[in-house]
């Protein structure tokens, strides 16, 4: 037979979309020319598959190869595609039967020798191929990552050689049928032990609070007060807060790591990505971009924390860029050729000082900045983006005492987390999304306000000239704040509570 056609698949953005690998021997002079618009490293891979083959035992057809990669509009990049055009070229010339190769995908790079090298972006083929109920056929060195993939059938395969025995029915297939039995939960346990348990935080109690409304109701969370105050080591506990990943969101997760290149493993895959990105960061590194789009920062922590220490000191225009993602949980990179969009429904939790010199407000050191610089440095963040982070927590020195003071009572993150756990569930059966993400039909059915309670929180937001996002952002937090004490109906003191999660405001009123 002189055309064959194996089936793998390109990964673009966090998709997978199908190639077909089409090989077709004619007479002519021999050559082998690859079309479909290959990248640098797809064209290269012709030379990689011809001294595979010799170097296997196999013959290299000594005719004129044409292999095509269908869709031909479909950029095709990475060494993922030498092992499907090896199988292909072995097929369409006669050395391995083709009777049985539909039902299989195939990726893979190869060495010159034969060996089957890992690719990145394996997970979300195997989601693919999963969907479509074939075989995913992958590099040895991708098995744990694949098997992420619920009832997945996988074969890996070491050596071309002996992946072509399998197929040709010389050796058992070695198929891994993932049973259930090898996905494993993250143990809550140890997560708090990578992360810091929070009974090591002495004092800072209304901070501690802010983090258990945060974690309820997936709020975003900044952080104000002097150097060494805790801000960074309050902000390091809340993944060990957060109630664990579902598979589905695990998935979606590990799917991204895995397009960056940061393979995830069994052993850990429930764990919320926390991700601190330096200040010096620039915008395509937070947002993702690239001629060839990839991830960034606030997709690489999808469902997870973005902590951002030292908020000001970012760039402003850096800081803009966040101001999508925070509200619609997805960034889309567009570019000249082609458009991607990738998830990015994260958690911001910052910390920062009150003033260039971090003393402002302060009871116990004097400020030597002067109004004009305190406005400065706070008028590095926009309004707009203050506006999208829910609770604005004071951070204060602690009092004489409290470090060297035995805190035997101190609550535990597991304790806290069970708390959370709890009022998320309650979230999820009411809206089917945390209190944080309710749109205006949820929140006019679950957070209906007394006349009264409604008067009250209309007086604080002209008082304090507040947006209107932010009068929706308190009556959120006073949402999970009733949920997390179990009652139905929110109430003035739920809303007294939130409004004092509002320090930035209430800071920009102290000043002459």
């Amino acid at each position: 037979m002189n055309l064959s056609l194996i089936h793998s698949r390109a990964v673009v953005g966090v998709r997978a979309p199908e190639v077909t690998v089409e090989t077709h021997l004619s007479n002519g002079l021999p050559s082998l020319n690859i079309v479909g618009l290959p990248e640098a490293a797809v064209r290269e891979s012709k030379d990689r598959v011809r001294s595979a083959l010799l170097n296997t035992h196999f013959e290299f057809p000594p005719r004129r190869i044409t292999i095509n990669l269908a869709p031909a509009d479909l950029p095709k990049e990475g060494g993922r595609f030498d092992l499907p055009i090896a199988i292909s070229v072995l097929a369409a010339s006669g050395q391995l039967p083709d009777e049985r190769l539909g039902q299989f995908e195939f990726v893979g790079e190869l060495a010159l020798s034969g060996e089957i090298r890992a690719v990145k972006g394996i997970l979300p083929q195997a989601i693919a191929t999963e969907k479509c109920q074939k075989t995913l056929v992958l590099p040895w060195d991708n098995l744990a990552e694949a098997q992420m993939v619920k009832g997945l059938k996988i074969i890996p395969a070491r050596h071309l050689l002996t992946l072509c025995e399998q197929l040709r029915g010389q050796k058992p297939l070695d198929l891994d049928k993932n049973a259930s039995t090898n996905r494993h939960n993250y143990p809550s346990e140890l997560l708090t032990n990578i992360c810091g348990d929070i009974a090591e935080v002495r004092g800072q109690h209304q901070a501690k609070r802010a983090l258990e409304i945060a974690a309820a109701g997936f709020h975003n969370l900044i952080f104000l007060g002097p150097p060494g105050t805790g801000k960074t080591m309050l902000a390091s506990r809340l993944p060990g807060l957060l109630p664990p990943m579902s598979d589905a969101e695990a998935l979606e997760a590990a799917a991204i790591a895995s397009v960056a290149g940061k393979q995830p493993h069994l052993s850990n895959w429930h764990q919320r990505p926390f991700r601190s990105p330096h200040h010096t960061s620039s915008a395509v590194a937070l947002v993702g971009g690239g001629s060839q789009p990839r991830p960034g920062e606030v997709s690489l922590c999808h469902r997870g924390v973005l902590f951002m220490d030292e908020l000001p000191e970012f760039d402003r225009k850096v800081l803009e860029v966040l101001r999508e993602p925070l509200e619609s949980g997805m960034v889309t990179i567009s570019r000249a050729a082609r458009q991607e969009s990738f998830p990015a429904s994260f958690q911001l939790i910052a910390a920062m000082n009150p003033c260039p010199c971090g003393n402002f407000g302060s009871q116990k050191k004097v400020c030597r900045c002067s109004p004009d610089q305190i406005r400065r440095y706070l008028g590095k963040l926009s309004a707009p983006f203050i506006d999208r982070i829910d609770l604005h927590i004071d951070v204060p020195p602690l009092a004489r005492g409290e470090l060297s003071k035995k805190n035997p009572q101190a609550e535990t993150s597991k304790q806290i987390r069970e708390r959370v756990t709890a009022a998320r569930k309650i979230q999820l059966n009411r809206n089917g999304t945390a209190n944080a993400k309710m749109n205006a039909e949820m929140m006019n059915q679950c957070c209906q306000l007394t006349e009264k309670d409604a008067e009250f929180l209309e007086a604080t937001i002209e008082r304090l000239s507040l947006s209107a996002r932010t009068y929706h952002r308190i009556i959120k937090v006073a949402r999970t704040i009733a949920d997390l004490a179990g009652e139905k109906q929110i109430n003035k003191t739920h809303l007294a509570e939130a409004i004092t999660y509002r320090k930035l405001e209430r800071m920009l009123n102290q000043l002459p």
